[in-house]
């Protein structure tokens, strides 16, 4: 035996320590993978409980949309609209809104304008003058800044018109 085979590890001995170390490992890596499906499954579940509730939510608004159509509202770009058929002074047009919850209608688009147009001869919107002769008020407050009318419109023909109809054209 010369000094070199003194020091060095015999066979069985650098056997066993290879295969402890693929044991070691192989553990390790059992490990993580539990780890990583612990995870996993976790992640998915708050996935799976997450879009659970956003079905449940638009199964109720489903419902809700369902249950208002029946009633006579149109749905339109998320909104809904209620129409009547009886025939009203503005006024009184916008306390039965009240009633129900809601007010006479504000228009923030011409393609809005446009379906409105669509639903009645004619029909009150959400806009007055009341407050101030010639200035042009939402119901929720806000100016006139947008309109998509004639050139004109609105307008206060005689000092007599203090609220906005729509007309189909």
């Amino acid at each position: 035996m010369t000094l070199d085979d003194e020091n060095q590890p015999d066979a069985s001995s650098r056997e066993k320590k290879l295969y402890r170390l693929v044991a070691v490992s192989f553990g390790l890596l059992c490990v993580l993978q539990a780890a990583l499906n612990i995870f996993l499954r976790h992640a998915l579940t708050l996935q799976l409980n997450s879009l659970t509730g956003e079905r449940d939510e638009l199964k109720r608004e489903l419902n809700v949309w369902v249950h208002y159509s029946k009633q006579g509202w149109r749905y339109f770009n998320g909104n809904v609209y209620y129409i009547s058929s009886i025939k009203k002074t503005w006024k009184a047009s916008r306390d039965d809104c009240r009633q129900k919850g809601t007010d006479l209608m504000i228009i923030n688009s011409e393609e809005e304008q446009d379906f409105t147009r669509q639903l009645k001869n004619n029909m009150w919107i959400g806009l007055t003058d009341s407050e101030t002769e010639g200035t042009w008020k939402w119901v929720d407050g806000t100016p006139l800044t947008t309109s998509y009318w004639m050139d004109g419109e609105p307008n206060n023909s005689d000092l007599k018109e203090d609220c906005v109809e729509v007309k189909r054209t």
